[in-house]
């Protein structure tokens, strides 16, 4: 459990970002970002409808307030402008091998901020936070085998390929960072 029990997401800054708890009126962009093919094409495959985007949206806070973890919005601190989702979750994948208790971290942008390094200054200050609040425990992450932009992020934050599966009939590669 983390030091401190969290209700919400805390923000977290680094240079460029902020990592902040969702809003009620941040639901158009996170919306429209998992409408976007591009950005859905190594995550499930298919652009998400505003009802599956809803559902995906009411679980942020949800599991902040259960888990003391969860989903951040990625804000450019420069601009304000909403440039992705990111953060760790507990998602009881139904996969073998699966995470066998680890923290799942995920992360999806715009495609306006994809090639900035966004991503990986995201999951760095998410991983500094995760292990300030729960020690250097081992996190996991499954990334899409054709997914080269996040291999590179995973792999530079300290994440090593652990297994080759399947998910939802998806060729998936898991990683872990212990």
């Amino acid at each position: 459990m983390p030091l401190e029990k969290l209700s919400s997401a805390p923000t977290v800054e680094t240079t460029r970002l902020k990592l902040r708890a969702h809003t009620l009126a941040d639901f158009p962009d996170s919306f429209a970002m998992w409408a976007d093919p591009d950005v859905t094409r190594f995550i499930g495959g298919k652009p998400s409808t505003k009802e599956e985007s809803w559902q995906r949206f009411q679980r942020y806070p949800g599991h902040w307030a259960l888990m003391g973890f969860g989903y951040w919005l990625i804000e450019e601190k420069a601009t304000g402008r909403f440039a992705g989702e990111m953060g760790l979750l507990e998602g009881q994948r139904e996969m073998t091998p699966g995470f066998d208790g680890a923290h799942e971290i995920g992360w999806g942008l715009m495609p306006h901020a994809h090639g900035k390094g966004f991503a990986g200054e995201a999951v760095g200050a998410a991983i500094a936070w995760h292990d300030s609040q729960f020690g250097r425990v081992r996190t996991a992450c499954m990334i899409a085998p054709e997914n080269a932009p996040s291999i590179r992020v995973a792999t530079k934050a300290g994440y090593t390929q652990f297994a080759q599966t399947t998910y939802k009939g998806n060729p998936t590669l898991l990683f872990e960072r212990r």
